[in-house]
């Protein structure tokens, strides 16, 4: 998996399993990779758990990188272990000697490294001079970080400058960018519940990527992991960055529409075709107005009339007469023979 430079932007996710329980977390790696998920992050809070390193790697064909904050030794045993990366803290470390183990051990083993900067665990040093968590104290950690590694004989590095707060996170991250030719994993750090975290993780990364910072990303949500890897595709496909899965374009309805259950059937239409990684636009419309008129741009779609719905394409009717209790089915079956 290569990160950085002309590579396409990265989907990254965490666990959120209790390492100790093997299946129950092979099975969420499993979830997250057939979500698209391309990189997995797993906590080990301590040396013990990485036994399950080993068994991942064997078990799943995905990257996999160890979580370490507090005790440098877990990263040192994770890399024997052949993790495939280590996301460091060095603000829960806390101790440079130590992170200059780690970064001995990162070179001898070749283990890519993400130095990942949080506001809300900066390193005390820094924060006797900055006195509060900043942009600024994040900056001036990890470029002396990325310096430490660089002098160990170690740039297989990521970086991250995260916040909860959107203005700090993008302010970190252009001011490191600026000074620095690392490849960046984005994303606005304990972003909250699904809904809410969704949109203020879009609005912080999609100013990121708009800017042209951003070589892999995590949407960080209070929820399944796989809502993580959905909102981030949702991200990148908006942005015009990655083309995976289907975009439904769908009118919030209004006193024209000749549907009542529109609203459940977007909904239903949406969670059954998750697993569809063709790029395509497909509408569904409540009206004449917006479908196939304002929608004519969809590859394919259905807009519901007074009695019956109808089937178009590039805004082509090809299809008339459709009973409006099948019109979902009739959508999806058309779908599959243009993917097929």
């Amino acid at each position: 998996m290569f990160v950085g430079g002309d590579s396409p932007i990265v989907v990254q996710s965490m666990l959120k399993t209790d390492p100790e329980d093997f299946q129950a977390t092979l099975s969420q790696t499993r979830e997250l990779k057939k979500a698209g998920c391309e990189l997995v992050r797993i906590a080990l809070p301590q040396e013990e758990t990485c036994k399950i390193i080993p068994f991942l790697k064997k078990e799943v064909d995905i990257p996999i990188i160890g979580d370490v904050h507090f005790n440098h030794k877990i990263a040192l045993r994770a890399m024997e272990l052949g993790v495939d990366a280590v996301r460091i803290n060095p603000g829960t470390i806390n101790n440079v000697h130590k992170v200059q183990e780690v970064a001995n051990a990162a070179r001898d083993t070749k283990t890519p490294i993400r130095i990942g900067m949080n506001t809300g665990s900066i390193e005390k040093r820094i924060l006797k001079r900055y006195k509060k968590p900043s942009a600024d104290a994040m900056v001036e950690s990890a470029l002396y970080y990325t310096k430490l590694f660089e002098d160990a004989g170690w740039t297989e590095l990521k970086v991250s400058l995260k916040a909860s707060d959107i203005y700090q996170t993008v302010e970190a991250y252009k001011k490191f960018a600026k000074q620095s030719h690392y490849p960046l994993h984005v994303g606005i750090t304990e972003a909250g519940p699904i809904f809410s975290g969704a949109i203020k993780s879009a609005i912080g990364i999609g100013i990121l990527l708009y800017e042209g910072i951003g070589d892999t990303i995590r949407v960080s949500l209070t929820g399944n992991p796989v809502f993580e890897v959905i909102a981030a595709y949702h991200i990148l496909r908006d942005m015009g960055l990655r083309k995976r899965g289907i975009n439904i374009i769908s009118c919030p309805t209004c006193g024209r529409c000749k549907t009542r259950n529109l609203m459940d059937i977007v909904q239903e239409f949406e969670q059954e075709i998750t697993d569809f990684d063709d790029y395509l636009n497909v509408a569904i419309m409540g009206c004449e107005v917006n479908g196939p008129g304002e929608a004519k741009e969809a590859d394919i779609g259905i807009a519901f009339g007074a009695n019956k719905a109808i089937l178009f394409k590039k805004g082509t009717v090809v299809k008339t007469g459709i009973s409006k209790e099948l019109a979902k089915n009739v959508l999806k079956e058309e779908i599959h023979n243009m993917i097929t």
